[in-house]
């Protein structure tokens, strides 16, 4: 089965990397946003940030198995289908977007508040504490946050496998579990293991170029 491991492989990849790059660029604004507006953010604004904050912590309390099946009409509508690699990429999507986003609410939090505030002495406007500031000096957090997003993603689309979605989890669980073979869903695992660990490997060594860029 080396082609359909391949294969397999490559589609968890295609999957990972395409909803890292919606959620990302998405949850990365939307936790922006929650930051600005917070009670001690640039421009506190309640209603926008406990609408957001109820839509976000609403979005992570969801079980992704039963946002599989919540979202299938949406899914079907915007692909033409709720099977396969593409469909499945479309609820990964949604649960990630508030999962990255209360990812990098945190990570900006982190900022030291003196830096910030001298910023605003210097007379710097809101946008540019947020760009030179912000994701400046949170830079390393918000590598360790994209990091741990992407391995959570590797785990959404293993347990998209359940309805055939594609990918690793897919082969695990249709071509090893059902089918008994338990070397099938062994190999699966391991595969998914080695791209967690390589994963985690490039995010230590972006963690250290930043950490050595501020220093």
């Amino acid at each position: 089965m080396t082609d359909d491991f391949v294969q397999a492989t490559i589609e968890t990849i295609v999957m990972v990397s395409v909803a890292m790059v919606i959620a990302g660029v998405i949850g990365l604004l939307l936790g922006i946003v929650l930051l600005v507006t917070g009670e001690y953010g640039l421009r506190p604004n309640r209603v926008v940030y406990w609408t957001l904050d109820q839509i976000v912590n609403i979005g992570r309390s969801i079980p992704f198995i039963i946002l599989l099946a919540i979202i299938m009409p949406f899914t079907r509508l915007l692909v033409g289908t709720s099977i396969g690699t593409t469909a499945v990429t479309v609820p990964i999507v949604v649960g990630t977007i508030p999962f990255f986003a209360r990812q990098v609410q945190n990570a900006l939090l982190e900022v030291d508040p003196g830096v910030v505030e001298a910023a605003k002495a210097m007379g710097t406007s809101d946008t540019g504490i947020v760009f030179r500031v912000y994701l400046r000096e949170g830079l390393v957090s918000l590598i360790r946050a994209a990091s741990f997003t992407i391995i959570n993603l590797i785990g959404l689309t293993a347990m998209a496998g359940v309805v055939g979605g594609g990918g690793l989890g897919s082969t695990a669980l249709q071509d090893g579990y059902q089918r008994g073979r338990t070397d099938v869903t062994f190999t699966a695992m391991v595969l998914i293991l080695i791209i967690v660990f390589i994963t985690q490997v490039i995010g230590n060594i972006a963690v250290r170029i930043a950490s050595h860029g501020r220093s």
